[in-house]
């Protein structure tokens, strides 16, 4: 029997990665174990988007290899963004690794696989070409069963100045329409009752095919094609939120009123830049328009402080701003140089102090925001997909509504009925949180 034990880190289309990797591997006769200790072959499929990244990636690898250390014919593979960004650099710096692949590495994982486990492999670094996944691929979820991701694209051609992701991913490659849409009646017969469509840019998908988006397209064939109950999406760029798309969402019920746009900062010279494609006035036109069509959408987004340039004016026009547009949900991080960005090599760097103050700062704006709106919903009545037992205490289950995307916003906290992982149960608010709700399910 040959035995694996695999690690995933990263983002959701990073999981998808390693879903595909699990399904391959198992179809070639390898077996998946819980436990590095059982393992004839350990694996991380690493992240190497920004620093923090790259060294929970470079953690994760070292206390692989003390198992190996302890067993000497134990093997380690590290596949991923880590080892295409770095390539030969981490032969030297990692010889306890084995084998290195990079994020293309599905379709060939069981054959280096085979030879590692034999010590026939002749290389310790494959770079295999660009793979774009269909629905033929096996994969084996990792999420619980009545949830999925869908990825919809891989690469990225927006090529903003702090990112790697064009360089590591590659540009913009659309998955087929028909080919999603078998993919996602696959997943429904496994179970599958809310999928989170998930790309580098989600309002890109199918540029690269005939020059438009075709994400209306998808939406609408995914509507027609399956019954999952819940369809999410995750990652629009903001000048791609088109009033056509907000009107589906509007009129589609299916389509949870959710929509994560990452909009990274709202002063105009940080924005130019960071090379993205719209200013102030264009997101303000945006919120207005979006709240308009979908009114009580939840919306979330990304704002990234310390980037080189950036004055006090402008940090102070980035709090006004977040107090003004009440975001439900906001993610925040300090800007960091990375090695072959254009960003790296931009005059006006932040000192790291500044940096940290900024985003306390940010935080704790958002913590009041989300306090009082969280607060708001206290006596309504919600429709709640039930996740299972608490993570906090096995007294209680917790569950999400169609304003939380799973394991990435807050969750609803049952202390009062039962149900089952993967119902869809009504629950009254009965207690707010920061981030987390409180409810009782009703009938």
């Amino acid at each position: 029997m040959k035995r694996f034990h695999l690690i995933s880190l990263g983002c959701p289309k990073n999981l998808v990665d390693s879903e595909c990797l699990y399904g391959q591997l198992s179809l070639s006769g390898w077996t998946s174990v819980s436990t590095p200790e059982e393992a004839d072959v350990l694996i991380v499929n690493t992240c190497g988007f920004i620093q923090p990244a790259v060294e929970e990636s470079i953690e994760e690898i070292l206390q692989l290899a003390a198992f190996k250390e302890v067993d000497p014919q134990k093997k380690v593979v590290v596949v991923g963004c880590l080892v295409q960004r770095y390539g030969r650099l981490l032969l030297e710096q990692l010889p306890e690794v084995d084998l290195f692949v990079g994020t293309e590495g599905v379709l060939v994982i069981s054959g280096l696989l085979d030879t590692v486990y034999r010590d026939e492999q002749p290389e310790r670094l494959v770079i295999p070409d660009r793979f774009l996944m269909d629905a033929a691929v096996p994969r084996q979820l990792s999420t619980p069963f009545f949830r999925a991701w869908l990825k919809v694209a891989e690469g990225c051609n927006n090529c903003c100045s702090y990112c790697l992701i064009p360089a590591i991913r590659g540009p913009l490659r659309s998955r087929d329409v028909h080919d999603l849409v078998k993919e996602a009646l696959h997943l429904e017969q496994g179970g599958v009752r809310e999928l989170s469509l998930v790309a580098q840019d989600l309002t890109a998908y199918g540029l690269d095919r005939d020059g438009s988006s075709r994400l209306i397209q998808l939406l609408e064939a995914l509507l027609a094609g399956t019954n999952i109950a819940w369809i999410r999406l995750l990652y629009l760029y903001p000048s791609g939120v088109s009033e056509a798309l907000l009107e589906v969402i509007a009129s589609e019920p299916r389509i949870v009123p959710y929509l994560d746009i990452p909009l990274q900062h709202v002063s105009d010279s940080v924005l130019r830049a960071m090379n993205r494609r719209y200013g102030r006035r264009d997101i303000n036109q945006l919120l207005a328009r979006l709240r308009a069509v979908v009114p009580g959408a939840a919306l979330r987004t990304t704002v990234m402080v310390g980037f080189p340039g950036e004055t006090e004016k402008d940090f102070a026009e980035l709090i006004e701003f977040l107090r003004l547009a009440r975001f439900n949900h906001l993610g925040a991080f300090a800007y960091a140089n990375e090695e072959g960005c254009a960003a790296e090599g931009l005059a006006g760097q932040v000192d790291e102090e500044t940096k940290q103050q900024r985003l306390d700062a940010v935080l704790s704006v958002q913590a009041e925001i989300s306090a009082d709106i969280q607060q708001r919903a206290v006596g309504s009545i919600e429709t709640v997909l039930v996740e299972g037992v608490s993570r906090e205490t096995d007294l209680l289950l917790e569950g999400r509504t169609r304003y939380q995307a799973p394991e990435i916003d807050g969750c609803v906290l049952i202390n009062d009925g039962e149900a089952s992982p993967g119902d869809f149960v009504q629950v009254e608010i009965t207690e707010a949180h920061v981030y987390d709700l409180v409810g009782r399910i009703v009938p």
